[in-house]
């Protein structure tokens, strides 16, 4: 029963894949380093094909595939098997569930969560969801906790030790913040990332030139305001990806990026055209620590 559920589940989502159209940018967007981007071979490519495959995937999750398409932004990243990986805020770990089975046997992943002392009650339930979460199978065994706060004397994990970070829609909850513990959490990256490690990020993206308040109202961030934050801590952006882009969000909802799947923060108010429209358009950058 479970083969037929995936089998459906895999129908669903390739046809819900939206089209492929020019990705759009500032007027004046960021040089590109001259690191290239990495290039995967096929046994690496099939790693993360399989993991995306994995049958301990929740099948809810496999459903979301078509918008978050998680193999191409894997291979986008350059993430290998034997990779130490740091996924920053996994939340419910959406992407835990790949990335556990793709770093299994050779790699290592660090889960860098919520802080379990936050006084955000979301913060502190959800991260307890995820650890028991962690539990329900050994899949999950090549997974570290670790925490991600907004104190600089508080390391991810040891400083010079991850070939990848990643982090999901993530920004926009750090500016709520305020700027200078934005700063920090790209410090925090860039810290524990070995010399020519990378940072591969998605998150949901502003029409050039909006205001930080209304990236913090929204949900959505510009593009240049994160290569800007980036590039400060140390970073150089090593190529963008239009993989995640969504060309029918047109970022004009009454809830932000929160009126779209799957929060529908409006309830049944628009819910069939906001269906439609899908998950929101985002970008995918790389950046690489200099060696």
């Amino acid at each position: 029963m479970r083969h037929l559920l995936l089998g459906a589940a895999c129908i669903f989502a390739l046809s819900m894949v939206p089209p492929v159209v020019a990705q759009t940018t500032s007027t004046s967007p960021a040089p590109l380093s001259t690191t290239q981007p990495p290039v995967l071979d096929f046994e690496a490519t099939a790693a993360i094909r399989d993991a995306v495959g994995s049958t301990t995937r929740s099948i809810s999750n496999i459903m979301r595939d078509a918008h978050r398409n998680p193999q191409a932004t894997l291979e986008f990243f350059g993430i290998r098997e034997d990779h130490t990986v740091v996924e920053i805020w996994p939340g419910q770990g959406w992407y835990t569930e790949v990335l556990a089975p793709l770093l299994h046997d050779e790699g290592k992943l660090i889960a860098a969560h919520f802080p379990q002392n936050s006084d955000v009650e979301f913060f502190q339930k959800t991260r307890a969801d995820y650890e028991r979460m962690l539990q329900r199978r050994d899949v999950y065994d090549v997974v570290e906790m670790a925490t991600l706060d907004y104190d600089p004397g508080n390391p991810i994990a040891e400083p010079g030790t991850a070939d990848r970070v990643v982090t999901f829609r993530n920004v926009h909850n750090w500016l709520a913040v305020g700027m200078d513990e934005t700063r920090t959490v790209f410090a925090k990256m860039f810290e524990v990332l070995k010399p020519g490690g990378m940072m591969g990020l998605v998150e949901h993206r502003a029409r050039p030139g909006v205001e930080l308040q209304e990236m913090i109202d929204t949900g959505y961030v510009s593009e240049d305001l994160i290569t800007e934050l980036a590039l400060e801590a140390g970073f150089e952006l090593v190529s963008r990806s239009a993989v995640n882009q969504n060309p029918q969000d047109m970022r004009d909802h009454p809830h932000g990026v929160w009126s779209l799947p799957p929060t529908l923060r409006g309830g049944n108010e628009n819910r069939i055209h906001l269906m439609g429209v899908g998950e929101s358009d985002r970008m995918t950058l790389l950046f690489v620590k200099p060696e």
